[in-house]
């Protein structure tokens, strides 16, 4: 297929070709792929200024989606590859093979560093805010073989989905800590202010005055921002609040545990042993159902399946995506509606070729590398996640470059719950990283 690039393609790939180092966050279906293959072609192939290119990315993406896009243009023949995956005698077979580029997914980067096996000149992590954990494995071991490439580029949509803290381990695996700092007690003290604590314990950090455009002035050198709407003519799209409620026997069952921390059943008890066990508790049972302490699953209501069911009837015959959290919400909605997983690239296809009429979706499994514009325009969350980045990404399957409908977003949010505190967090974080996107936001 011949590329006929953007006018912000040719900006960003040109910026990747003159930054050693390099940041950019592009929202999801502006082909942050084929811009970056197109600046590996010119510094393989033109300009001859790397020899070994890695590419770090989830596993579907590093397995379908590189391989798929290195194979689709014209203008990238020649560009070869090998995709580091598989057992260990197949990842060693792959890196034996001539190549100008590998790919490896996240999860053995680790294995190829420890093992000395890591001589490469340039590296491009894809969906670099996957290592925005300083203490993670991963993390610390591409730090360490950092100093021994010559080029980065990190891609992601959501560089602070949590927070500005999370920019210290993504920006320092770009430039050595040149910006924020090395360590990240410094840039916690220069640039934070203790938040929520106990007498001895710091729960949470919040950004001192003036911090937030400090912290973003240092990185503008090295990242540029780019939205979708920006560039590309997007769909319309609408995001709504079902709103359902549980009766007073259930919100009696949600507010004793919410208050006790446990909740008797005869054989066998709900227990949240923490706070994070509470919320994850609490979240379930505005879904619907629970774990006890056996693992067996507690139905206290059906009201956002009945919710979903008049959704579905709504939608007329038009295919429905539903992203779902827990395992018992899967088990729930199978046994309500003739749905299907999203698991393979062939339910992938079916889905795309519209037959598919209800879709389940884990933001988790399927938040990276999937096109579902073409299958259809609906998506509801049955189940909330505190994750923006994967919040993001999972909305990005159908809203994106090449939807051709309108598109509905919908939130089942169970009335005075967890539901409501999960999307108010996800605004403010969200509002914490428009600040980040807009102050390094690229104008051509």
């Amino acid at each position: 297929m011949q590329y006929k690039p953007h006018d912000y393609q040719r900006y960003a790939s040109e910026f990747i070709v003159t930054h050693l180092v390099c940041g950019l966050l592009l929202d999801c279906g502006l082909g942050k792929t084929v811009i970056t293959l197109s600046a590996l072609y010119e510094l393989l192939l033109d300009y001859f200024d790397v020899g070994r290119v890695l590419i770090i990315a989830p596993i579907r993406v590093a397995k379908d989606t590189w391989p798929a896009e290195i194979s689709k243009w014209d203008h990238l023949k020649g560009l070869t590859y090998s995709v580091v995956v598989g057992t260990v005698n197949e990842r060693r077979m792959a890196l034996q093979r001539k190549a100008f580029i590998y790919i490896i997914n996240r999860e053995n980067v680790s294995w190829l560093i420890d093992n000395g096996m890591f001589d490469f000149d340039m590296v491009v992590i894809d969906e670099l805010s996957s290592f925005k954990n300083h203490k993670a494995k991963r993390f610390k071991s591409v730090r360490k073989a950092r100093s021994t490439v010559k080029r980065v580029v990190g891609l992601t949509g959501t560089p602070a989905s949590n927070g500005l803290m999370d920019l210290w381990a993504e920006i320092g695996l770009l430039d050595k800590g040149e910006r924020l700092g090395r360590f990240i007690g410094a840039f916690r003290d220069k640039y934070f202010d203790p938040d929520k604590r106990s007498r001895d314990i710091i729960f949470s950090y919040k950004p001192k005055d003036g911090a937030e455009q400090q912290i973003y002035d240092k990185i503008s050198d090295i990242c540029i921002s780019m939205k979708a709407a920006d560039h590309i003519k997007m769909p319309d799209r609408i995001d709504c609040v079902v709103e359902v409620q549980m009766d007073d026997a259930e919100k009696a069952m949600y507010e004793k545990l919410k208050a006790e921390l446990i909740l008797s059943f005869p054989d066998g008890d709900v227990d949240a042993k923490s706070a994070v066990g509470l919320s994850n508790k609490l979240l379930q049972m505005a879904n619907g159902a629970v774990y006890d302490e056996n693992g067996k699953t507690k139905v206290i209501h059906d009201k956002k399946i009945d919710a979903l069911e008049d959704i579905i009837e709504a939608a007329n015959g038009k295919s429905v995506l539903v992203a779902y959290w827990y395992q018992h919400d899967k088990e729930r909605l199978m046994q309500r509606f003739n749905c299907k997983c999203i698991d393979t690239e062939d339910d992938i296809r079916a889905w795309n070729e519209g037959t598919i009429p209800v879709a389940l979706i884990h933001p988790a499994s399927a938040g990276h590398g999937l096109n579902l514009q073409k299958g259809g325009n609906h998506l509801v969350w049955f189940s909330m996640t505190w994750s923006l980045e994967l919040y993001q990404q999972c909305n990005a399957r159908i809203y994106r470059q090449g939807q051709e409908n309108i598109v509905t977003i919908q939130h089942l949010i169970t009335k005075d719950t967890m539901d409501e505190d999960v999307m108010k967090a996800l605004e403010n974080k969200d509002a914490t990283q428009e600040s980040l996107l807009a102050a390094v936001k690229a104008r051509i």
